[in-house]
C-alpha cells in the first residue's frame, strides 16, 4: 500500500499560536492555567495540556477570581470579556488573528450603518463569539435557502462576514446568492478568508485524483476536519475522519492501493504518524508527500508572553514521532 500525505496538512498558524500561548503561560505563571472552552478542537492537544496543569472550563464562573484565564482560538463575545474584567481575571487572549480580523470587519460595517450577515455554522464557538463581538444585529445564514428567507429589503445596506473555518469554495454559492438578493452589499476580499482552510481543501482535492481511500485526522467536533472528509466523499472516494490510528478498520482498505492522508488544522503531526504506524500493521506501506503549498505565515504572540529567543512570534511546536509520543 502507498500512503500519500497531503501538503499542507495539520496545524495552521492560528493553532500554533494558541498552543504556544498556553505553553508559555504555564512556563511563566505556573499551573493551574485556566482555558475557557477547548483551546482548539482536538482531544489529544487538550489532554496533553491537561497533564501539564491546564484546566479547561466551560464558563468563567468556574475560574477562581484573580487567576490566569485564556480565551480559545475561536474567540469570545464582548459579554465574556466584560465578565472576565468584573471577576478580576488575568486574561490572555489566544483568539486567532484571522478571527479578530472578521470581528473588525463586522464592526466597520456596522459603523457604516449596514446590517451584518454572518456565513457560518450555528452553535460553533467562533460563530457565537463573532455574533457577540459586533454591536448591532447579526443574521446567521448557513445555506442559499437561508439567504432567500432573510426578511430584509433588497435595497437595504447589508454586509457579510464569514466563519474562518469555511473556505472560499465553501462560501462561494452563499455569497453569490447574497449578491443576487441585495443591491447594496459589501464584504471582505477573498484574501481575507482563512488561507489554511482553503489550502487544506485544495490539497485534499489533489489527493482525490490519486488515492483510492481518503483518511482525515481530526476531531469529530472540528468544522474544518469534517469538511475535508466531505470533500473526499464529493469526489466519490471512501473517506473517513479518525482521531488517531486506533480507529482504523482493515475493511476500509480492501482493494485499495493508494491511501490519501491529511489532517485538520487543529490536528498535530504526531497523530498523522500514529495513523501511518497503524496502517503498517495491516501490511507494508510506502509513504510519499504530495507537492503542495508551503505555508510560512506566523502570528505574533501577546506582548506579555514574548521573549528574546523568538521575538513575539509563535514557533511551531516540536513534533514527536508516534514512537516518541
Amino acid at each position: 500500500m502507498k500512503v500519500i500525505l497531503a501538503q499542507p496538512r495539520g496545524f495552521c498558524a492560528g493553532v500554533v499560536r494558541a498552543i504556544e500561548i498556553v505553553e508559555r503561560a504555564l512556563e511563566r505563571y505556573g499551573p493551574p492555567i485556566y482555558v475557557r472552552h477547548e483551546i482548539v478542537h482536538n482531544k489529544y492537544v487538550v489532554e496533553t495540556l491537561k497533564a501539564k496543569g491546564v484546566r479547561f472550563v466551560e464558563e468563567l464562573e468556574d475560574v477562581p477570581s484573580g487567576a490566569h484565564a485564556i480565551f480559545s482560538a475561536h474567540g469570545v463575545s464582548k459579554d465574556v470579556e466584560r465578565e472576565a474584567v468584573a471577576r478580576g481575571l488575568r486574561v490572555i487572549d489566544a483568539t486567532c488573528p484571522l478571527v479578530t480580523k472578521v470581528h473588525n470587519h463586522g464592526r466597520r460595517y456596522v459603523g457604516q450603518g449596514r446590517t451584518i450577515i454572518l456565513i457560518g455554522h450555528a452553535g460553533h464557538p467562533e460563530v457565537e463569539g463573532t455574533m457577540g463581538q459586533i454591536s448591532g444585529p447579526v443574521l446567521l445564514v448557513q445555506s442559499e435557502k437561508d439567504v432567500e428567507a432573510l426578511d430584509i429589503a433588497v435595497d437595504h445596506p447589508v454586509a457579510y462576514v464569514t466563519q474562518t473555518t469555511l473556505s472560499v469554495d465553501d462560501t462561494k454559492g452563499i455569497i453569490q446568492a447574497l449578491h443576487r438578493r441585495f443591491t447594496n452589499i459589501v464584504g471582505p476580499e477573498t484574501r481575507d478568508i482563512c488561507y489554511a482552510t482553503q489550502n487544506r481543501q485544495i490539497a485534499v482535492r489533489e489527493l482525490c485524483k490519486r488515492a483510492d481511500v481518503i483518511l482525515v485526522v481530526g476531531a469529530k467536533n472540528s468544522s474544518n476536519s469534517n469538511r475535508l472528509r466531505e470533500i473526499g466523499e464529493e469526489a466519490k472516494k471512501p473517506s473517513y475522519l479518525v482521531a488517531d490510528g486506533s480507529e482504523l478498520q482493515v475493511e476500509w482498505f480492501d482493494g485499495a492501493k493508494i491511501v490519501g492522508l491529511t489532517a485538520g488544522a487543529s490536528a498535530p503531526e504526531v497523530l498523522v504518524e500514529d495513523v501511518i504506524a497503524a496502517l503498517k500493521r495491516f501490511g507494508p506501506v510506502e509513504v510519499e508527500s504530495l507537492d503542495g503549498r508551503t505555508e510560512t505565515v506566523e502570528f505574533r504572540l501577546p506582548p506579555e508572553l514574548a521573549d528574546r529567543r523568538t521575538g513575539a512570534r509563535a514557533v511551531k511546536p516540536e513534533v514527536k514521532t508516534a514512537a516518541e509520543a
